[in-house]
């Protein structure tokens, strides 16, 4: 008769199902330990967040009425630090989850986006891009790369083969990216241009339909009022982008937007590029989003 030898017995990792309880019981104790510490000292913040105010929804192109998660004395939204006891579950939901849309994003682009009521505001993004197909991208927009970036809004991003295809009137809402892809830019940090130019010969022919909804740089704390339209660079008058602030993107990258730019000298522009994209070039007139009250439908689409 054969004996049982436990160190021949391959080990078997222990289930997911039996793990999970365990992180929450952990979870449990470590919160009400981290609560003990963290009343007192946040419990000031408590009162800020709680703290009600007349809040006026405002048009994308207007400011909010004044209220706490306005221009407060942090970037951060108003709340307390997450406790040791969330990280743990957030952990446990992640080896459970499987995440399929956010590990579809393939590639990180950072450029500038302007607000279309407003081209005089404008801001350093960051997109994290998915394709569906080779018409299509969708891209998630932080306010930088960051592990605690903030997401500020979404961006579609279509050929010029789809676009064309579009009503008049929703093409006024896209912008075309090919200058902002020859004037450098347009860049995906930490790649080398060379490798990354055959993508952007195709993007240059593409045009994309931004919408801001977190305008964090007037100091909102939380995304207030309604989305803005952004717009993208251009080579005119109010589409050109601060020296500045393409200077602070470079040095943080340690790369040369004029370098890229003569790098970038033999992608073709487009054969053409439709004029009712970048609609403000030729007509001077941008576009906000207001919130107004609307009757609901109250009869029930169901029997």
């Amino acid at each position: 008769m054969s004996t049982w030898k436990p160190h021949n017995t391959p080990r078997i990792p222990t289930p997911l199902s039996i793990l999970f309880p365990l992180l929450i019981t952990y979870m449990k104790v470590v919160t009400t330990r981290d609560s003990l510490h963290t009343c007192t000292d946040h419990s000031h913040r408590e009162r800020e967040i709680v703290r009600t105010t007349s809040f006026e929804m405002a048009s994308s192109d207007k400011t909010p009425t004044p209220n706490p998660a306005f221009q407060g004395d942090h970037p951060t939204p108003p709340g307390k630090p997450m406790t040791m006891g969330q990280h743990v579950l957030d952990k446990g939901a992640e080896m459970m989850q499987s995440l399929k849309p956010v590990n579809q994003m393939s590639q990180h682009v950072c450029t500038f986006a302007l607000y279309s009521h407003d081209m005089t505001r404008q801001i350093e993004t960051h997109h994290y891009v998915t394709r569906l197909n080779q018409d299509f991208l969708q891209c998630a927009v932080y306010d930088s790369d960051d592990s605690h970036a903030r997401l500020i809004g979404v961006e579609y991003v279509v050929s010029d083969r789809i676009f064309e295809t579009l009503p008049p009137d929703e093409q006024k809402l896209w912008h075309s990216h090919a200058y902002e892809i020859k004037a450098g830019l347009w860049v995906n940090p930490r790649i080398p241009d060379m490798i990354g130019q055959p993508e952007l010969k195709n993007l240059t022919k593409t045009y994309g339909k931004f919408w801001c909804t977190w305008q964090v740089d007037r100091g909102d704390r939380l995304p207030l009022g309604a989305p803005a339209l952004m717009m993208s660079p251009q080579a005119v008058n109010l589409g050109m982008v601060k020296p500045e602030l393409v200077q602070k993107r470079d040095d943080k990258y340690n790369i040369s937007t004029d370098a890229l730019r003569v790098s970038r000298v033999e992608i073709a522009e487009p054969e053409w590029s439709n004029p009712q994209a970048d609609y403000w070039k030729q007509h001077g007139k941008g576009f906000a989003v207001d919130v107004k009250h609307t009757e609901m439908k109250k009869i029930a689409p169901f029997p």
